[in-house]
């Protein structure tokens, strides 16, 4: 069972300074996919020839550090996905938030872990079906916004941002850009563009190094990516403050694209749910998050990403594909 309720994440959201209620977010699926059991993601297709079976399974990680660390970290899994599935596996190293969508619009990816933010865009636009994320064995999940900056910086409050320049990941990361930006412009009273200087570094470890080594005065990040950078001894804790973190989110959502034949998506369920962690490259690098990520655990988009839609309205976004 999940210890992180909806409803809790969503009183925690109004407390900390997001003024958006309790309304649900307009989303809509894209109008080329259907959705006839209203579970917010698109239905595979009756028609079987519209299904696709490909001979190699195209994987890819969000892009939010190296990808080539991440090809090491994540090689015992796609080893096992291959094995359930009868399926070569291939990693692929996505660049940008952006190419991660249009791969999987164009059907080059089949399999990925997209982010927090980029999840109601990856559903809406490119067919995604996220179905699992990670967690503790105790079914703990989640990450924090932190708002950073380096000591000396003259920065010790959030509204010493003012008049300085405030770095953001990219426009569909939730804490990387969306989270605080309606927080800095609702708690704060902080306009972007009037009282600071928006900056986009593209990656959470680009916007972490960028404060340690003091090019930016302050940054949005996902802790749980500066903690993984901190395990590994990129970053050291005494170059980073912490001005600011936010309530629970949920993290990497993993899922498939929507029109994988049936019996090839179940294989993937079952290659996630069946994966043995213990002694893996995967759980030496993410059981460093807290809590701990040793784990997959079943999730849905209607449920587990309400919060995030709930950021997405109060920021404006919209869901049409181009």
């Amino acid at each position: 069972m999940l210890k992180k309720s909806i409803l809790a994440a969503l009183t925690a959201l109004a407390v900390s300074g997001f003024s958006m209620g309790l309304a649900k977010a307009e989303f809509k699926l894209d109008p080329r996919f259907t959705d006839a059991n209203s579970d917010m993601v698109a239905d595979t297709p009756t028609d079987p020839s519209k299904l696709t079976d490909p001979d190699t399974l195209i994987f890819a990680y969000t892009p939010v550090e190296d990808p080539a660390v991440y090809a090491k970290v994540w090689a015992e899994f796609l080893d096992h996905l291959a094995k359930v599935t009868g399926k070569k596996v291939q990693f692929f190293p996505v660049q940008s938030n952006a190419a991660q969508l249009e791969a999987m619009r164009a059907g080059r990816l089949h399999v990925a872990g997209f982010n927090t933010g980029s999840n109601p865009i990856a559903v809406a636009c490119s067919g995604f079906v996220p179905f699992t994320m990670m967690a503790s064995k105790t079914g703990e999940f989640g990450y924090e916004m932190e708002i950073i900056t380096y000591p000396g910086s003259g920065i010790t409050k959030v509204e010493d941002i003012r008049g300085k320049k405030m770095a953001f990941t990219s426009e569909t990361s939730n804490s990387g850009y969306k989270a605080p930006s309606a927080l800095l412009g609702s708690q704060f009273k902080l306009v972007a563009g009037k009282d600071y200087e928006p900056v986009f570094s593209g990656k959470h470890d680009n916007s972490i190094l960028g404060v340690a080594n003091k090019d930016y005065p302050a940054a949005a990040v996902a802790n749980s990516v500066m903690k993984r950078m901190i395990a590994r001894g990129v970053v050291k804790p005494e170059q980073i403050k912490s001005i600011y973190k936010s309530q629970t989110f949920p993290t990497t959502g993993y899922g498939y694209v929507y029109n994988l034949k049936p019996e090839l998506a179940e294989k993937i369920k079952e290659a996630f749910r069946t994966f043995n962690w213990e002694g893996t490259a995967l759980l030496k690098e993410f059981r460093t998050s807290e809590p701990p990520q040793e784990a997959f655990i079943p999730i849905t988009f209607k449920e587990n990403w309400n919060v995030i839609r709930q950021v997405d309205e109060a920021m404006g976004v919209s869901y049409a594909c181009k």
